[in-house]
């Protein structure tokens, strides 16, 4: 663990080396803020080798690049624009091609996003439907035990969206946005597990899981909906409040199997300063309830936002919902989500002509489902010798633990966080995450 640490601040420092505002003619004076940081102009360029450790994917490297343009300085930290290309890999079996585009001030009164991901992953999570609903018995655990939670996965993700002001009220805007997801799903096939039977095969022949949505399938979504603003940043907030309410309906017109849905999303997150911008209190309350319609097994664990604080937006459990909680291992209809942290910037200084902080945050993470899925069928599931439903009741699943996080100007943030579920039954063995950003 020390030598991942010390590894991720070297590479953190690289790309600080390289971080470099758009050449001019002739050599400028540094000019500073109130709070003593070097005002950052123009385009800064931040090449960074992907190292990173997720306890639930493995080992991850790779290569990304951040563009940032913060044009006269007047808003920073805040840039204007930012685009970022990844490519990397994990250890365990996945992969990550990414491009996205995060454009508050290109364009007068109107924020752009555009996200294209491909996810692949030859080991991907499957724990069930309903929380603690759901049996962890593996009927399996003489023979390749390792297996038998895991499918494979493949995902391909557009999604664009825009923000535009709502006149009569400061900070109070308007959403809307298109999404496409093709996923692809089948049992894990790696070598060494040819025989190994799996939980998603035993949903598939209980029919818990239905024949025209097992290989996965094509979903398009439209996505409306309101959110209020008032942070004084969007990648390390000391005060504010940001809510976002969004209307997705989704529907699989492409394959035509009937699985068309309206969903309701409600995030509220808000920062609260305890001492200056050197402490705050972090805390995020979210809520998402089907409407109507049918959701097919395979994006129920999709969480709907416009816009995106993590590369991955799925839930609950794992590193963007509950840290230490079984990736995937809280799924249904609905679910609400709850995160507190204390954030504390204990040192600021500056480096390579840089800005930099180190902040430590203590955090605890909490989930239910309120909206099972399918729950009939997993309760009535007959299949000789393997136990489906465990005939708990669905509770609150619960996890703690401490993130480090090196900052460089208010925006490229890598994080280190470690988190242990409070319950055995959502895994039992701490989990440590090291990427960028904060969770929310």
């Amino acid at each position: 663990m020390k030598k991942t640490l010390l590894l991720m601040l070297a590479l953190l420092l690289a790309a600080g080396g390289f971080a470099q505002d758009k050449p001019k003619k002739a050599k400028k004076e540094k000019t500073y803020n109130e709070k003593g940081e070097i005002i950052k102009t123009g385009w800064n360029i931040g090449p960074l080798p992907v190292v990173g450790f997720d306890s639930d994917l493995g080992f991850q490297y790779g290569a990304c690049v951040d563009f940032f343009n913060f044009g006269d300085g007047t808003r920073y930290p805040r840039y204007n624009y930012k685009f970022n290309v990844e490519v990397s890999r994990y250890t365990k079996g996945s992969g990550v091609f990414r491009f996205y585009a995060d454009m508050p001030y290109l364009i007068k009164d109107t924020k752009l996003f555009f996200d294209l991901t491909y996810n692949y992953s030859k080991k991907f999570e499957f724990f069930g439907f309903n929380g603690f609903e759901a049996s962890t018995f593996d009927p399996y655990e003489d023979f390749n035990k390792d297996g038998y939670h895991f499918i494979k996965r493949n995902t391909l993700r557009f999604v664009g969206s825009m923000q535009r002001p709502l006149r009569f009220l400061p900070n109070l805007n308007w959403v809307a946005g298109l999404a496409y997801y093709n996923v692809v799903t089948d049992r894990i096939n790696l070598e060494g597990y040819e025989d190994q039977v799996t939980l998603y095969e035993n949903y598939v022949d209980a029919d818990i899981i239905k024949e025209n949505e097992k290989n996965g399938g094509n979903i398009a979504q439209l996505r409306l909906g309101l959110n209020y603003d008032s942070r004084d940043h969007n990648s390390d907030p000391s005060k504010g409040i940001y809510a976002e309410y969004t209307l997705t309906g989704s529907s699989d017109f492409i394959d035509g199997n009937g699985y068309n849905s309206l969903i309701q999303t409600f995030m509220w997150r808000h920062y609260v300063p305890i001492y200056k911008d050197k402490l705050t209190f972090a805390y995020r309350l979210g809520v998402q309830h089907k409407i109507a319609g049918n959701v097919p097994w395979y994006m129920i664990n999709n969480i709907n936002t416009p816009f995106f604080q993590k590369m991955y937006t799925e839930g609950l459990g794992g590193v963007v919902t509950m840290r230490g909680v079984n990736r995937n291992g809280v799924l249904g209809d609905g679910f609400v989500l709850g995160n507190a942290e204390l954030r504390w910037h204990f040192l600021d200084f500056k480096f390579i002509n840089q800005n930099w902080q180190l902040a430590l945050s203590p955090f605890f993470d909490a989930g239910m489902i309120i909206q099972p899925f399918r729950e009939k069928e997993l309760k009535e599931a007959d299949i000789e010798n393997v136990e489906l439903y465990s005939g708990d009741k669905e509770g609150i699943h619960t996890s703690a633990g401490l993130g480090f996080k090196i900052i460089m100007n208010r925006n490229m943030i890598l994080g280190v966080d470690a988190g242990r579920a409070l319950d055995p039954r959502d895994g039992e063995k701490v989990k440590i995450f090291v990427g960028f950003n904060y969770i929310f």
